[in-house]
């Protein structure tokens, strides 16, 4: 296996960036297989649509992760609450919210210095190291895709495209990847 190289733009570990970046891509991937109404579909009165996760992601990675070193990441014009209501959202608005807030995140994660990583940050005026706070936002978004894999995969049943080794199919994938 080979290494993984630091991009020479970021001091975060190109590890963290690509685990990020994965994920991102695993939830989009997810989301290419669904239509609108999949998209806005709620289980039960009580759940998340994939819609509302992913504003509600959007939302997190806004607040987090802007001014991130200089004001607490639960910032004071969030309205965290309206991130699980479903009623004004367009599939085109949610895009653009999801990109927006992904861009903001990474972005900030690109331009922190080595000097950064040991600082205290802010979250609803609990501190963190800014590697805890990567830390806790890394098992935050992966908890939501992993729910957004979930649900769309429920939705599509048997017309799923498997994101993973399809099931059953895990001896072809390792003879595939050991060249046998």
């Amino acid at each position: 296996m080979t290494p993984r190289i630091p991009t020479p733009e970021s001091h975060i570990p190109y590890s963290i960036i690509s685990v990020f970046k994965q994920y991102k891509a695993l939830a989009e991937k997810a989301i290419a297989q669904l239509d609108e109404k999949e998209l806005f579909y709620l289980p039960d009165p009580e759940s998340n649509s994939i819609a509302i996760i992913m504003r509600h992601l959007a939302g997190n990675m806004i607040s987090r992760w802007t001014d991130f070193l200089t004001t607490d990441g639960e910032k004071p014009d969030r309205n965290r609450d309206a991130e699980f209501e479903q009623d004004d959202l367009t599939e085109g608005k949610l895009i653009l919210y999801w990109e927006q807030g992904w861009k903001v995140f990474l972005d900030t994660l690109h331009s922190l210095q080595p000097d950064d990583l040991q600082k205290t940050i802010y979250i609803r005026k609990e501190p963190y190291t800014v590697m805890e706070a990567i830390a806790r936002q890394l098992a935050h978004y992966s908890y939501h895709i992993g729910q957004i894999v979930f649900i769309a995969k429920h939705l599509k049943n048997t017309d799923w495209k498997t994101l993973s080794i399809a099931k059953g199919k895990s001896q072809d994938f390792n003879n595939e990847l050991m060249g046998k």
